[in-house]
């Protein structure tokens, strides 16, 4: 991972990712407004190696967490936003290969659920999806593309239910759900 150094902050006029806009409305015959940054929607996967029984998340730098606690270092599942022309399960697949190193099929997708995050401010929709991968899925080592800095953390099933406990790991509210729904699968099978 790099070290983070030389940091400032400037107002952001054109990108690509974001747009700030503001709502205009009426509620309750009440004239009000409400700012939203408007963002693609996303895909994110909950990765389960079966070989070594272990959940594979990403560790990323993010810029808004750092400002917050000085770290900004997250643990996330593999994910992506929705910005090419394809299908939910092939942008997922794409994103599994690129930041994790393993690939899969699109038929082995389990699409868990959808749900907007962030409603505060962009209530972006996002798409969890869940597959088991094996060994013989691993084609490199993942680590994301172009400029990203992704590395491949392995979490012990093990392990799991501690590390989602814990407060010393800067966490995902999709991570924390897609692990509990993972619990709640395996206690009932």
């Amino acid at each position: 991972m790099s070290s983070i150094t030389d940091i400032s902050l400037s107002e952001c006029v054109d990108s690509e990712f974001v747009e700030l806009k503001r709502m205009n409305y009426k509620q309750n015959s009440k004239d009000k407004f409400w700012d939203i940054v408007n963002v693609h929607e996303s895909v994110s996967i909950l990765l389960y190696n079966i070989d070594i029984d272990a959940f594979i998340l990403v560790k990323q730098f993010r810029p808004p967490v750092y400002l917050n606690n000085g770290d900004g270092f997250t643990y996330e599942l593999c994910a992506g936003i929705v910005d090419k022309d394809m299908s939910l399960e092939k942008i997922a697949a794409e994103e599994i290969e690129e930041e994790c190193g393993y690939k899969v099929d699109v038929d082995r997708l389990e699409k868990l659920n959808s749900f907007y995050s962030a409603v505060g401010f962009a209530g972006a929709l996002q798409t969890l999806f869940y597959v088991s991968v094996s060994e013989k899925d691993k084609i490199h080592n993942g680590g994301g593309v172009d400029e990203e800095d992704i590395e491949v953390v392995n979490i012990p099933i093990k392990d799991a239910q501690e590390f989602l406990k814990s407060s010393s790991y800067a966490k995902t509210p999709v991570l924390m759900y897609a692990f509990m729904w993972y619990f709640a699968k395996v206690s009932s099978d």
